[in-house]
């Protein structure tokens, strides 16, 4: 399991300064963030805590599940110099329109662009399910367009004077809006295209800012902004916003925190033409079209699962921005109905889900005397529709195991308000596993339950604070021990005791099984040993069991005798070339101090298993040979398993 420190933190900003002596597009975000980290020492610790926060989310598997699209409010604060509105810095409400279109397309994969994105990398590409509304009314609850025009008196502004005093004296509670102010920047800050704060930094500070030429879209290009006029400017620093690094990590090679996205060399820069290849390990085709690279506008299109999981992670309970999930700012003050169109619904989501119905819920909207709602099956063509009075709808007759998506409109006196973006959710499994758990209550040691030897048994971790204890003893002739836990609902893990001495932690991270081999260990009545099983930081399931199998054996488990100390080498690592795979794939492993049985698999980037093999890494051969060509173009993570270690490797497969 990986755990992040503070020093990543820290990490994250090394060689971050190189960027800016570029010409081309220059983000100011690790320049702000390395200041106000500097300024603010407890900084480091809200951002540790929010990485963890982060990493728990992931690691419980909510971020695989459907979730309510989230419509974040916005307020742009459009700073200028007493220009008249759509001339200079003073931009035109229709630029400010199609900057907010565009970041509805981005953040909800409805980019007419993402049909560029390359076959290698369209199984990881994601609806964020992040949409944005031009804020309807104030902090102080009176009505607004959502459009702050400010004449602040000065033509161009340098970062720290919007970070000391422009943002401070303007914002909007950032618990209820993402601010985001355009402006001039000057001094030596000129050419600066926008830059974010990260989750984490101060509440007088928080949001976005953007060169006021960079505000536009792809389909109404800001005509001052050229190469950086089509709005990506906004996606990029939003992203940063919602707790996305850059894809290169800001350092040579550098860990951008999502496990998806492959290794950059550094930033890229204009259009590279594809595939363009990293030099770091492996060698894989870089994801130059991602909006956390610096390409330009034209030529970036896609955010990854494990982008979205980060940024979900943020309106999860507890998360930093989770009161946006719930803020008002989207709903226009009053009655609303008097003669004009309402508000377009947000808050969507899907209840009382089954295999062949479920309920479709929003929020309410001032002024609305009813709702139209339409839904069809994800990737179809024809929509069922419907109108309700109310604020939810019954959509029954589905299919099991099927995606679905529905979008809602109010109507008003005036019109209606257009439909909102699609919430998606997944109709239950075809078929609904059984669990039984006969071992409780078995919370403690002295409570632990004799496990059968040889046969599976299944158990529940059914609460953040279960733990289930096991116990058996060896008889002189079945002296050899294999302990396998499968089946993970979620994060599980286990420890080996005998009598009261801790031999072996099985700790990989995710759902991968666990596995702890133990040969010629000692046999006798006085020696029980023990399991203890619980969920890796609270990991539970109340509905899925896990899988449980102590086997015994007279013979060893694997090549070569492995002492009651467990004290062989695991290999030290292994390579993977070529990378991109074209279909087959070599493996060199590292030879161990001993003959040992691995275990290589292959998961795609949903965590499913899609090949595996047991094999002896010999001391004297350690070569493998894995045939991926019947597999679909993509990234792979290869994992290998010993009995005391898990190694990883990203591949691509591009046949």
């Amino acid at each position: 399991m990986h755990k992040i420190s503070a020093l990543l933190i820290a990490a994250m900003l090394v060689g971050s300064m190189s960027m800016y002596a570029q010409t081309e597009r220059k983000c100011g975000s690790m320049e702000v963030l390395e200041q106000q980290l500097a300024a603010d020492p407890d900084m480091a610790n809200r951002m540790e805590a929010i990485e963890r926060h982060t990493e728990q989310y992931m690691e419980s598997g909510n971020h695989e599940h459907d979730r309510v699209v989230v419509t974040i409010p916005v307020v742009f604060h459009i700073i200028h110099n007493g220009d008249a509105v759509g001339t200079n810095e003073n931009i035109s409400d229709a630029l400010i329109q199609a900057q907010l279109n565009q970041l509805n397309l981005d953040f909800r994969k409805l980019n007419s662009d993402a049909s560029l994105i390359p076959s290698v990398f369209a199984g990881v590409a994601a609806d964020a399910e992040v949409q944005f509304c031009l804020a309807q009314r104030t902090p102080s609850g009176a009505a607004t367009t959502g459009i702050n025009r400010l004449n602040q008196g000065q033509a161009s502004w340098t970062m720290n004077q919007i970070e000391s005093s422009l943002k401070p004296s303007t914002i909007w509670d950032r618990n209820k809006y993402l601010n985001l102010w355009t402006v001039i920047f000057g001094g030596g800050d000129a050419g600066t295209l926008g830059y974010a704060q990260f989750p984490g930094g101060s509440a007088s500070t928080d949001g976005v800012v953007l060169l006021y030429s960079s505000v536009g879209s792809v389909a109404s290009p800001n005509p001052a902004g050229g190469a950086y006029g089509k709005g990506r400017t906004a996606t990029h620093e939003v992203g940063h916003w919602l707790n996305l690094r850059h894809i290169w990590g800001d350092a040579t090679c550098g860990n951008d925190q999502v496990s998806d996205t492959p290794t950059h060399n550094t930033a890229n820069y204009g259009c590279p033409a594809y595939p363009h290849y990293s030099t770091c390990t492996g060698s894989p085709v870089e994801m130059t079209m991602n909006y956390m690279d610096y390409t330009d506008d034209a030529c970036m299109y896609m955010f990854t699962t494990g982008q979205k999981g980060r940024m979900q992670a943020l309106f999860a309970a507890g998360g930093s921005r989770a009161g946006l999930a719930t803020s008002d700012g989207c709903t226009a003050p009053g009655g609303g109905g008097g003669g004009t169109t309402c508000a377009i619904p947000s808050g969507l989501n899907a209840t009382a889900i089954t295999q062949t119905s479920a309920t479709l819920n929003w929020g309410a909207v001032s002024g609305a005397g009813s709702y139209n709602v339409r839904a069809r099956q994800v990737g179809t063509t024809t929509w069922s529709t419907g109108t309700a009075t109310t604020t939810s709808s019954n959509f029954t007759g589905l299919t099991c195991n099927t995606s679905y998506e529905f979008q809602v409109e109010a109507v008003c006196s005036g019109g209606t308000s257009g439909f909102s973006a699609s919430a998606t959710f997944t109709t239950s499994s075809c078929t609904t596993p059984t669990c039984t758990d006969t071992f409780e209550a078995n919370n403690s040691k002295s409570a632990a339950k004799n496990i059968p030897l040889n046969t599976l048994s299944t158990a529940l971790i059914s609460t953040s604070t279960d733990v289930d204890w096991y116990k058996f003893t060896l008889t002189s002739t079945q002296n050899n021990i294999r302990v396998t836990m499968s089946n993970l609902p979620f994060d599980y893990d286990f420890k080996l005791y005998r009598n009261n001495t801790l031999l072996a932690t099985a700790q990989n991270g995710g759902t991968t099984n666990e596995v702890v081999i133990r040969n010629n260990t000692s046999t006798g009545t006085s020696n029980v040993y023990y399991i203890q099983v619980y969920g890796y930081n609270g990991a539970f399931s109340a509905t899925q069991c896990y899988n449980l199998l102590v086997e015994t054996s007279a013979t060893a488990f694997r090549t070569g005798a492995e002492t009651a100390s467990a004290m062989e080498l695991e290999p030290a690592s292994f390579d993977v070339y070529p990378n991109p795979v074209t279909g087959i794939a070599n493996i060199h492993l590292t030879p161990g101090a001993n003959d040992e049985m691995v275990t290589i698999s292959v998961y795609d980037v949903t965590g499913r298993m899609v090949m595996s093999q047991s094999r002896l890494n010999s001391k004297e051969t350690s070569d493998v040979v894995l045939d991926m060509s019947q597999l679909s173009n993509g990234m792979y993570i290869i994992r290998l398993e010993s009995s005391e270690a898990v190694l990883s490797r990203k591949v691509m497969l591009s046949k």
